[in-house]
């Protein structure tokens, strides 16, 4: 399918594109359950980000051997002690050439509604890696035993929507700021829908995006407790220090959801990004097709593709 393609409708507001690519969402039922039928049958919400081209053809990620990237190799090397589990290092990737993938978990099992302003909802960068095969294992099935409730059950994920995404630089006339976007080119537009709706993945949507200080813990009246210390990410020194003593800061560069454990707020901004920000995004066009559909190349032998080509519970 590919990043789409962005016009400006008008000079105002002025923004400025800092990454392109595609974005897929997937949802995975709650443990135990087979199928999902309504929001209320579901365990997670993961979105997966595709960069493809941007300010800069070659961003920063996270070291290979750190984070779920290379927890095989610590495998073979681990001496017991406590190890940082979050992304750290520095690894350059020309985003052009080599796919870079980011799995993100939203806390909540949907996004936040674009068109209302309402309390902000938490995420994470859960992988970031260079290889397909990491993210189809992530949302495969899995058998596992617990202590206290025995034999568990963990059905795949279910493939729920495929556009083109930006994130972009916002400047107004009191400060500037960055937004996350995306357009919807799967399921068609003229499917059901359903669990794209209950989940809330509109058509398309605008949200400003923040990433959390790691080296800023939350107090008793925060909302968003927060990863583990050792899940947090590590940044290096030039992206750590833009925090300076704040909690959060804009996702300028992108780089930043490029580690493990990075930490992020999207607020609601608004559903009609056109009317918002005056760009127009287009994703690929043509016929929609089971063939076209990049998501369905990548993870379709993993994830079930009936929400995405439906838009019906499965």
């Amino acid at each position: 399918m590919g990043q789409g393609e962005e016009s400006k409708t008008r000079s105002e507001p002025a923004v400025e594109i800092q990454e392109r690519g595609e974005i897929f969402f997937f949802y995975r039922p709650k443990v135990g359950k087979e199928e999902a039928h309504s929001a209320d049958d579901v365990q997670r919400l993961y979105i997966v980000l595709r960069p493809e081209s941007g300010e800069r053809q070659v961003e920063e990620k996270q070291s290979p051997d750190s984070g779920k990237e290379g927890s095989k190799k610590r495998q073979k090397t681990d001496s017991g002690e406590s190890k940082k589990e979050g992304g750290h290092g520095v690894e350059k990737v020309n985003i052009e050439k080599e796919p870079l993938l980011r799995f993100i978990v939203m806390g909540r099992k949907s996004l936040p509604d674009p068109s209302k302003k309402s309390r902000p909802y938490w995420g994470f960068v859960e992988m970031v890696t260079t290889k397909t095969e990491d993210i189809k294992n992530a949302l495969k099935g899995e058998e596992y035993e617990t202590a206290t409730k025995g034999h568990r059950h963990n059905s795949p994920a279910r493939a729920l929507g495929e556009g083109v995404y930006r994130i972009l630089r916002h400047k107004s006339a009191k400060k500037t700021h960055t937004h996350l976007i995306y357009k919807l080119e799967f399921p068609p537009e003229d499917g059901k829908n359903e669990p794209q709706e209950s989940l809330n993945v509109e058509r398309e949507g605008s949200y400003l995006i923040q990433i959390k200080n790691p080296d800023q813990h939350g107090d008793s009246s925060s909302r968003f407790s927060g990863l583990q210390n050792k899940r947090k990410a590590a940044f290096p020194a030039h992206l750590q220090g833009q925090f300076g003593n704040l909690k959060y800061s804009g996702a300028d560069p992108p780089d930043f959801l490029n580690y493990e454990g990075c930490e992020f707020l999207l607020i609601g901004a608004s559903d009609d990004i056109e009317e918002e920000l005056g760009l127009e995004l287009k994703t690929e066009g043509g016929e929609l097709v089971e063939s076209c559909s990049d998501l369905v190349k990548m993870f379709g032998e993993t994830a079930s593709t009936t929400p995405l080509l439906k838009g019906t519970w499965v």
